[in-house]
């Protein structure tokens, strides 16, 4: 009998291939799995082909080439090419809809649309549609209703939990793996279980934790842990202004919360506030469907954290133009990162980007700097002074803002900075920097709710 470690590989399709997608399918490829996978996008599959990562992401072009070169992992814009998978994940995106917090379904829906000729295809041989994207809870029973009637189809739902930054590592060595099953106590669950696990069979040799949900705990599981950080991020930014009214120290105050193992020290940093393509788009998603199922009242407080987040981009605001004698009109601002969290080029919903943009928008002189996300950023806005070099955005400003907190940032020498502007006014938005020295090298430098 095979072990975990030794069954043998599948055929896997993987449909959408941005961070999640693209991610994904290498990482089954470096399993051991033949991997297909299809976006829609012809200039992302040609340079995926090429094993070119149309994105910014620690260790994945290492990976995208290995797996490319070894044959196993292959990408394509035709469905037609995925008849022969034993598994499809569902890699798609599922953005806040422009009418309202909920998701936009579109994507998922198109892709159902065009796998069903492909299951129905197949004869009666087993297939798992397996969704990867985060989803209202209920879509997943829904989507499984639709090929219901496809003899040996079934729709599981087996969430992702990686975060940009660290894509790979946890692609390839999660802390659990969760497979939501129609009717877990039924007889096709067994069958389910076991073609996940020959997918999952290297990762489950090492014990990586698995459990088996239904369809709904599984969709919950993603969506309530992120709205989860999301409220630890805005609660300490909230005690952060407090901490700025009343002279405490908000580094102090997290760090002895932190120790009480209830709470935790992660995401207890202050600062500017979380954004990227996940938490903010899930914590409202979350809203959404809740109200949708008539718990509104339980899922309000969402709104005050999601409020809170969004208000820290008008509190930096307010904060530079304190700094700058209350105008920014014709003020030299440097801006220090422009992605929404370092480690990555995604600008999505940053509140750096944010930021400078309503910085702009008050007058100010700004310029941008980021190591990985300025193409990004010219493609969003054009018209914003966005610079390479960090030290060239640091000539002539009259307050620098550190709003990533990008390493290259954090391992500035305050002294060679202060040779570059025009005066030495900082303010830390991601309360990285050792403000003791900065000050010794002569800087007006101050954080948020530090002292």
């Amino acid at each position: 009998m095979n072990t975990p470690g030794s069954l043998p590989p599948l055929t896997v399709s993987v449909i959408g291939c941005g961070y999640l997608g693209a991610v994904h399918a290498a990482a089954m490829a470096e399993l051991g799995h033949r991997v297909i996978g299809l976006d829609v996008d012809a200039q992302r599959v040609a340079a995926l082909s090429a094993a070119r990562p149309p994105f910014h992401e620690p260790g994945f072009a290492e990976l995208l080439t290995r797996t490319v070169a070894s044959g196993r992992l292959t990408f394509t814009t035709d469905y037609a090419d995925l008849a022969g998978a034993d598994v499809h994940f569902l890699a798609l995106g599922t953005p806040q809809r422009a009418d309202g917090l909920g998701a936009d379904l579109g994507m998922i829906e198109s892709a159902l649309d065009s796998l069903v000729p492909l299951l129905a295809a197949r004869g009666g041989a087993r297939t798992l549609i397996a969704g990867k994207s985060t989803v209202p809870v209920g879509t997943a029973r829904r989507l499984h209703a639709r090929v219901a009637g496809i003899a040996g189809a079934t729709v599981v739902w087996n969430p992702e939990f990686l975060r940009e930054g660290f894509a790979v590592s946890d692609t390839l060595r999660p802390d659990r793996l969760v497979y939501g099953l129609a009717d877990p106590a039924g007889a096709e669950a067994e069958h389910e279980v076991a073609l996940l696990d020959r997918v999952y069979a290297p990762m489950l040799a090492t014990s990586i934790p698995r459990k088996v949900y239904s369809l709904e705990s599984a969709e919950l599981v993603k969506v309530s842990a992120n709205s989860f950080l999301a409220t630890k991020i805005s609660f300490i930014n909230a005690i952060s202004e407090l901490c700025d009214i009343t002279g405490a120290d908000v580094a102090d105050v997290a760090e002895a919360i932190g120790m009480d193992d209830r709470i935790g020290r992660k995401f207890l940093r202050a600062g500017v506030g979380f954004g990227g393509g996940c938490l903010p788009k899930d914590l409202r998603g979350l809203i959404s469907r809740a109200g949708e199922l008539g718990a509104v009242d339980s899922f309000a407080f969402l709104r005050d954290i999601d409020a809170i987040n969004t208000g820290r981009r008008e509190y930096m605001l307010r904060r530079a133009r304190a700094a700058l004698g209350d105008s920014l009109e014709g003020r030299r601002v440097a801006v220090l990162g422009a992605a929404f969290k370092p480690d990555t080029d995604d600008v999505r919903d940053s509140p750096a980007l944010d930021i400078a943009v309503r910085l702009v928008g008050e007058g100010a002189d700004v310029s941008i700097t980021d190591p990985a996300a300025l193409a990004n950023v010219r493609a969003r806005f054009p018209s914003l002074h966005a610079i390479e070099d960090v030290e060239e955005a640091l000539a002539g400003a009259e307050l620098v803002l550190l709003l990533t907190e990008w390493p290259l940032y954090r391992e500035l020498d305050p002294a060679r900075a202060g040779t570059l502007v025009a005066a030495r006014r900082l303010i830390d938005g991601r309360n990285v920097l050792d403000l003791a020295a900065w000050r010794r090298a002569g800087w007006d430098a101050s954080g948020l709710g530090r002292r």
